[in-house]
């Protein structure tokens, strides 16, 4: 059966295809992540209704995530709680993304004086996993989690350009948890002839797709099998910098810096990874230390 969570339908039967698969696991991620900016504060009849749960699961759900610490109930409205970022800042320092990419950034922003971030994919939207910020009266706020629909944005057109035409059918097909109805929602030709652009030139630009005054380029993070694994971009007002600034000035020291956040990752990859063993004599080491 298909129900609606977070704007979007979520498909329960295929869920049933393996026998390894834990349901109870998955409600509970559903329940945190039918929160969302339009849905701060939800009740657990709006909890059941976005996820699709029958209302008694739903509440044992929140209850346990609130005994967790992951959600807060206030006179029977709950919201999330910051312990919920630890789930997402887990999967970004196990990678290692943000310390590898941080001096780099930095730097890039130095040289262009405007904001730079770094995004992954996730589902249909990227999703934000760096950013330096600069002081700039900006259309949308911007922070470490934030979600924007892949296709108006400079970053989600790299993301996307090497995805094969059925991958980008089950990735377009999904629906946007971000909350953000883009101002350009591009048709798929018009998608296929850009990503076709991308993979062609090494990058991308959004000119207002996403908002008003919002203009962008990205160009992409490779692994060390040359897959594009995150996009790195420099984001500007469209009243203050044009796009022959943006591509011209400032798009030759994007390339440089993706490359050599490309290069670092590589030697962080050739670094020798401590056994379980070591991590408990380290950690043995510490406690001691600490006593």
């Amino acid at each position: 059966m298909t129900r609606e969570r977070n704007g979007g339908p979520v498909d329960r039967t295929a869920r049933r295809t393996s026998g390894d698969f834990v349901e109870a696991l998955a409600r509970g991620l559903d329940i945190v992540t039918c929160f969302g900016p339009t849905a701060v504060e939800l009740t657990v009849s709006d909890v059941a209704t976005r996820t699709g749960l029958a209302r008694p699961t739903a509440r044992r759900l929140l209850m346990t995530l609130e005994t967790l610490g992951y959600v807060r109930s206030d006179d029977g409205v709950y919201s999330l709680t910051t312990r919920v970022l630890r789930l997402g800042t887990a999967g970004i320092a196990a990678q290692g993304l943000w310390d590898v990419a941080r001096p780099h950034l930095a730097a890039l922003v130095r040289r262009t004086n405007e904001s730079s971030s770094m995004s992954q994919l996730d589902g249909s939207d990227i999703v934000y996993t760096a950013r330096v910020p600069v002081a700039k009266i900006i259309a949308l706020s911007v922070n470490i989690g934030t979600l924007f629909p892949a296709v108006a944005t400079s970053m989600g057109h790299v993301l996307l350009s090497e995805h094969s035409a059925s991958e980008l059918d089950e990735v377009l097909a999904t629906p946007s948890r971000s909350g953000i109805i883009p101002r350009v929602v591009p048709s798929r030709a018009a998608l296929d002839t850009s990503f076709a652009t991308v993979r062609d030139r090494g990058w991308a630009l959004s000119d207002e797709a996403l908002s008003v005054g919002i203009r962008s380029i990205a160009a992409p993070v490779r692994d060390t099998k040359g897959r594009i694994t995150a996009a790195a971009n420099v984001t500007v007002h469209a009243a203050e910098t044009s796009i022959e600034k943006l591509t011209d000035e400032y798009l030759p020291h994007l390339l440089e810096t993706t490359a050599a956040i490309t290069a670092a990752w590589a030697d962080r990859a050739l670094l020798p990874v401590a056994s379980a063993d070591e991590d408990a004599d380290v950690g043995s080491s510490v406690r001691s230390s600490d006593r």
